[in-house]
């Protein structure tokens, strides 16, 4: 993986391609900036309780800490406060240096998506999906938001899909990857249903602490198995929201599987497609083979990039996924960042150049 500099030079081969950045970390200065946006009630509460998660963790988080705020050593604004907290950083070492047409912004912290308490979830994802917009999208045209949901209250989540839907700001919807349910579950249909009828995608970013270990396995030892596990609680994310219906059930709804790795989107449905005449009779409302859902409906980011040591193998891989099927994603300003100047070791047709970097995300999000 290569990191993003703003020193560098783009090569003039890249300067036609336009550039759809779907993975763009903003953070707040301060947790302290979330005040503003929340009632008196929730600043006291804020204040004086805190969030509360259902990992084992107290003060910190369980993904893997490989550098401070996870993120590029350069990342840090000269005005001070933590990497993506400042607009005109961004727009300088980011935006501008790479010809970043459009951004998807993905926040993060705080993760009201996350807490326990459902009333302050709800606080805590409004006063986010409003700061986006007064921080970000209403200060650079390039950049949009994230509708921040807590999805384990599909009401609370609807409403605020509802507010902010077409609004011009916000054009996907976000919620915890690792959830009390799995996500195939009818609880989180509602929104699902929001979403589909909006015309809005679920941007899943790998976030979020159910209780439970993010493998099968159990709690790992290390940051490095952690890490590495978080791709395999999205595959099973993907196969529960197939087997459940959700794409039958909501056939235009988009998923986008945000920094969880892609090539195994296709042994998923290879095995979940192997496994569909034995199983039939128990899915009888799957009216096509898994593969046909996870081909319609499902969506990968590039980021973090499966690099077998023969790159023209990862020409296969897409091959295999489908070349419309893959969008763009550095993952500014995280440590592991991909700079779309390298990114691609291998050649490929300017057709598949432009789907990769700027078409497809044009499908997904419906931009002109």
């Amino acid at each position: 993986m290569t990191t993003a500099t703003a020193t560098l030079e783009r090569p003039q081969a890249r300067q036609a391609t336009e550039i759809i950045d779907c993975d763009i970390h903003p953070i707040m200065k301060s947790p302290k900036d979330i005040l503003p946006y929340l009632s008196r009630r929730w600043q006291e509460h804020h204040e004086t309780i805190g969030f509360r998660f259902r990992g084992p963790f107290h003060g910190s988080s369980a993904y893997p800490k490989a550098t401070p705020a996870l993120s590029r050593g350069d990342s840090w604004p000269p005005e001070g406060g933590p990497p993506g907290s400042s607009l005109s950083f961004m727009q300088e070492q980011h935006l501008d240096a790479l010809g970043i047409t459009t951004g998807m912004l993905q926040p993060l912290f705080p993760v009201g998506m996350d807490e326990r308490n459902l009333d302050f979830a709800h606080a805590v994802c409004r006063a986010v999906n409003d700061w986006q917009v007064d921080a970000f999208t209403s200060r650079d045209s390039r950049l949009k938001a994230n509708i921040v949901v807590a999805c384990n209250d599909p009401q609370g989540a609807l409403r605020e899909i509802e507010r902010c839907a077409g609004d011009g700001h916000h054009v996907q919807v976000s919620f915890a990857t690792r959830a009390v349910e799995p996500l195939g579950s009818r609880r989180f249909w509602p929104i699902y249903e929001a979403a589909e009828r909006h015309g809005l995608p679920l941007g899943l970013h790998s976030v979020g602490t159910n209780g439970h270990a993010v493998g099968a396995g159990g709690w790992p030892s290390f940051y490095f198995e952690e890490h590495q596990s978080v791709s395999v609680s999205l595959h099973a994310m993907v196969a529960s929201m197939v087997l459940e219906g959700v794409f039958e059930q909501f056939p235009k709804l988009k998923l986008i599987v945000i920094e969880g790795g892609f090539a195994w989107l296709a042994s998923l449905a290879w095995r979940l497609d192997d496994l569909w005449p034995k199983f039939r009779a128990e899915v009888p409302h799957l009216k096509h083979p898994p593969s046909f859902y996870i081909r319609r409906n499902v969506y990968c980011t590039t980021q973090p990039m499966d690099e077998p040591p023969m790159q023209r193998d990862l020409k296969t891989v897409l091959d295999w996924i489908g070349w419309d099927r893959v969008l763009f994603a550095t993952d500014y300003p995280h440590w592991d960042s991909d700079d779309p100047r390298y990114v691609f070791k291998f050649p490929m047709s300017e057709e598949q150049r432009t789907m990769l970097f700027s078409g497809n995300a044009k499908t997904v999000f419906g931009l002109g």
